[in-house]
């Protein structure tokens, strides 16, 4: 799609949603990642809404959960107004009253005009956040690290006798365990039903041992980066736009692995008990409309979660998304309700599990 279409395309969202220059000049703060997501978020979103309004975006970064956010809105200090979010983030601080509610029929129709409740994919429009972009987790592989057989599967991420060298893995488990299940044997139908089970998750960690003497734990993915491209590590999961970004904007010489993706989505929420919660729902408004997401698309490797932004977006970038066909074969959804009922519990084995 050229500038100019999506340009004018955006401009037209903007007025759909009533968004003028108008607007007193003040500022957000947003919470998000960092590193080149939220460089695609400022270049997609921040920068056109802040043109647009004359409302200051601040952008402030983080590394997921709830813990800052709790401290805000239990001592009434709120200095974020929104955040990115992850699904069983956004479920837990929803049950906890720490954002908003979306006004669902607010949200602007697409560029096609259909509705916003049928033009959003499933899961995309919560009670307490409006998603933003389909990202998976997936396993990055160093190819330089491997001079003779290159690793293609799971299973291969957990054969360091075949494929020798330094594995990277996040010091949160999310998506870690379901990988050890399925290079275990487990179909990922089943993933997360062996997972309810004791003797489910002491397989998976007992597969995690199998490797640990091999890892090199990361906390944030520009770390996760730093290893690959310094050979620190050969294979490390990984967040699939990163990895392309070092592919495709630094030409570092790293491989993706989607057998077996674990894809989720990511929401922006606007906290609870923000002095400014008339310009950050419209920004969560703006932000989720069919251009701005077909635009985020073109910065980094996630797919929009609207309908109406995939026909705008470049097909060679399409082909490095997620929701691709050929990437999207045999993904796992990343089950954020079981997270939610189990992440305590399993996060608390992960970190005895880390210490040891």
């Amino acid at each position: 799609m050229s500038i100019s279409r999506l340009a004018c395309v955006t401009g037209l969202s903007l007025l759909g949603l009533g968004i003028h220059s108008s607007f007193a000049a003040e500022a957000l703060t947003i919470a998000s990642f960092g590193g080149q997501y939220t460089a695609s978020q400022r270049q997609a979103h921040y920068e056109p809404f802040s043109k647009e309004t004359g409302i200051d975006i601040k952008s402030v970064d983080y590394n997921g959960g709830l813990a800052e956010l709790v401290a805000q809105v239990r001592s009434g200090t709120v200095s974020w107004d929104v955040v990115d979010v992850e699904m069983q983030d956004l479920d837990r601080g929803c049950a906890d009253g720490l954002f908003e509610k979306v006004d669902i029929d607010a949200l602007p129709a697409g560029a096609d005009n259909r509705a916003a409740k049928d033009d959003f994919l499933p899961g995309a429009l919560q009670t307490c956040g409006v998603g933003s972009v389909v990202w998976s987790n997936v396993i990055a592989v160093n190819d330089p690290a491997f001079r003779e057989a290159k690793p293609q599967t799971i299973e291969d991420f957990f054969d360091v006798t075949r494929f020798p060298g330094k594995r990277g893995l996040p010091k949160r488990p999310n998506a870690l365990l379901e990988w050890a299940l399925m290079a275990d044997g487990v179909a990922p139908a089943d993933v997360y039903t062996t997972l309810s089970s004791e003797d489910g998750v002491d397989r998976a960690f007992h597969k995690l041992d199998t490797i640990k003497d091999q890892a090199v734990f990361w906390e944030t993915g520009a770390q996760m980066i730093q290893l690959l491209v310094d050979g620190e590590v050969a294979m490390s999961t990984a967040y699939n736009g990163r990895v392309q970004g070092a592919i495709s904007d630094e030409g570092k010489p790293l491989r993706i692995l989607w057998d077996r993706q674990i894809w989720n989505a990511d929401y922006y929420a606007v906290v609870k008990g923000t002095a400014a919660k008339k310009d950050a729902d419209a920004f969560v408004r703006y932000a989720t409309g069919t251009a701005p997401l077909a635009a985020q698309a073109g910065f980094i490797a996630y797919g929009p979660v609207r309908r109406s932004s995939e026909a705008l977006i470049d097909p060679a970038k399409a082909a490095n998304l997620p929701t691709a066909k050929a990437n999207f074969k045999n993904a796992l959804a990343f089950d954020s309700k079981w997270w939610t009922d189990h992440g305590e519990a399993i996060s608390e084995r992960y970190a005895s599990w880390l210490a040891q």
